[in-house]
């Protein structure tokens, strides 16, 4: 049977799979990379890390699988690589969680203003999109600056190094802050008001076409055929949102990993129009989504769990046996800022209503809610926005948690499904590349190959009702707190 190949670039490690068309998984590879932080709030990679990690992982599932006839890029959205006109890179790449950026966001407000901005780009200037990375670079480095021909997203430097070809994807492309969202195309107001030369910039493809194909000397050196389409892919979450199956109207995907991300597929471009959840490109041509993001939601518990030491199955199995509510507790998971719904940098997490009879499995407890609570914010602005949700797939490490899979049942009042296999961004990958290759009709059809679990986490209604109402205490705390927060901060 025909097999496909999926690339996720990620941020700690470049991960490798091969699916048969039928959606069976054939074998998979990781390699780690190394997070430079240079100084505090910086976050960058060397992305010759990624191709040397990239290339080793393909080189191992290619080994397993039998006639390869596609291949898809995914990986961590928003990073700058900065490459001169021979290709090289002139510095390490700035990353999605670089926070350096929080002038040249205010500058390229002012420029382009507020409400054109969110027209345009769906998204306010955050710290963690590419354009403002760009003009950091352009400000503190500009010996660099001067060098510049082209800047990629990660995945696609994986891609020019694959194929030659400088190239991206309208998901992934819509998460740099210089796309035109509805056009699906570099905006010219945005790159003209921002002075970035539109040369810069590659191709935009919808996710399931051919980009390019895998040159020939690296296709005999990493065992892979001879003329291997390489689709254009998508960022890592809609990437991920094919790989579950989340492509048509009302359904969602809940995924708990390091950040929370709630992705809605949306058939119009329908951007919040205060920017507290984002709207870009699905993988999907011609869709869009919406996604809210919670910074630090798995990321909170192991910060709790590296706090306490000892086993993690122990500490979730003692919040396990605390009632809802952890008995008045309220966990603010803001450890490091917060994206949705506050975009901001600043805001501080904590523990509200301590009591003397509040123990470690009420904290634990506590953090798993506040999580929750926090990602229900997002949720929330979806629903405020038309946003359908009647079908809810739970992904991520979240999803083999029962308890946390019981908590986002509870605290949206929705049944969560799980799939059978949940691989992550590389399987919609893989799927993509099965559309470029003409293995599917088309991304509906790749997806028809994602198949759910029988088995379904309903809410409990009288555990509902107590989240119902200890959601509000929750929704008060940041506006109570924001200028205490900020001076802490400060």
């Amino acid at each position: 049977m025909a097999t496909l190949i999926g690339v996720d670039v990620g941020t700690s490690g470049t991960r490798a799979l091969a699916v048969t068309t039928d959606g069976e998984l054939v074998a998979e590879a990781n390699r780690p990379h190394e997070l430079l932080t240079p100084r505090p709030g910086w976050s960058e990679q060397d992305p010759g890390q990624w191709w040397d990690a990239a290339q080793a992982a393909l080189a191992e599932v290619a080994a397993a699988a039998e006639d390869v006839v596609g291949l898809g890029l995914t990986g961590q959205m928003h990073g700058s690589v900065f490459l001169d006109s021979a290709g090289d890179v002139i510095r390490p790449a700035l990353l999605w969680n670089d926070q350096r950026t929080a002038a040249e966001c205010a500058e390229i407000t002012e420029r382009v203003g507020a409400e054109r901005l969110l027209e345009i780009a769906g998204n306010p200037a955050l710290t963690g999109f590419q354009a403002p990375k760009v003009l950091w670079l352009a400000r503190h480095e500009p010996d660099a600056y001067a060098r510049v021909a082209s800047v990629l997203l990660p995945k696609d430097y994986v891609r020019l190094r694959l194929t030659g070809e400088h190239a991206t994807d309208a998901s992934d492309a819509a998460g740099t802050l210089l796309l035109d969202v509805r056009a699906r195309d570099w905006s010219p107001a945005i790159l003209d008001a921002l002075e970035i030369p539109r040369a810069w910039m590659p191709a935009v493809h919808e996710g399931p076409e051919v980009t390019g194909t895998v040159r020939d000397d690296l296709a005999a050196e990493l065992g892979l055929p001879r003329g291997l389409p390489v689709a254009a892919g998508g960022g890592d979450n809609a990437a991920a949102a094919v790989g579950v199956g989340v492509v048509r109207e009302g359904s969602l995907s809940s995924s708990i990993g390091t950040s929370g991300v709630i992705f809605s597929h949306r058939d119009a471009f329908a951007p919040d129009p205060s920017g507290r959840v984002h709207a870009f490109c699905h993988a999907v041509p011609g869709a869009w989504h919406l996604m809210s993001v919670t910074l630090s939601a798995g990321g909170s518990l192991s910060w709790w769990r590296e706090q306490l030491g000892g086993d993690f199955d122990a500490l979730v199995g003692e919040a396990d046996a605390v009632e809802a509510g952890a008995e008045g507790l309220v966990f603010l998971p803001y450890l490091t800022g917060e994206r949705t719904p506050h975009l901001d940098p600043d805001a501080r997490g904590g523990f509200v209503g301590l009591t003397v009879r509040h123990g470690r499995g009420h904290l634990t407890r506590a953090v798993m809610e506040g999580v929750a609570f926090s990602m229900r914010d997002g949720l929330e602005i979806m629903r405020d926005l038309g946003t359908p949700d009647d079908d809810v797939r739970a992904v991520g490490g979240g999803a083999r948690s029962p308890l946390w899979l019981q908590l986002q049942a509870d605290v949206y009042g929705r049944a969560i499904r799980r799939t059978v296999i949940d691989e992550g961004p590389a399987y919609g990958a893989a799927l993509l590349a099965g559309v470029a290759a003409g293995a599917f009709a088309d991304v509906n059809d790749a997806a028809a190959r994602v198949r759910l679990r029988e088995e379904v986490t309903e809410p409990d209604p009288e555990r509902a009702r107590r989240y119902e109402e200890l959601y509000g205490v929750y929704a008060s705390l940041y506006p109570a707190l924001r200028d205490a927060m900020h001076a802490l901060a400060g």
